[in-house]
């Protein structure tokens, strides 16, 4: 069975930053931030099903 990750999230177009560096938070910052919580939540699945496989191969 093949594992099913969550979407990536979509990373925001260069148009969608207005470069000022005065928005809080940049649409950058909330995209890496999503990101982030995307690796981590995938790294987790990951471990998840490899523990799973692990468990019944004993």
């Amino acid at each position: 069975m093949e594992l099913e990750l969550p979407p990536e999230p979509e990373k925001p177009l260069n148009s969608d930053c207005c470069g000022g560096g005065s928005c809080c938070p940049c649409v950058w910052d909330v995209y890496y931030e999503k990101y982030r919580e995307w690796q981590d939540a995938c790294h987790k699945l990951k471990e998840s099903q490899k523990a799973e496989n692990d468990s019944k191969d004993s």
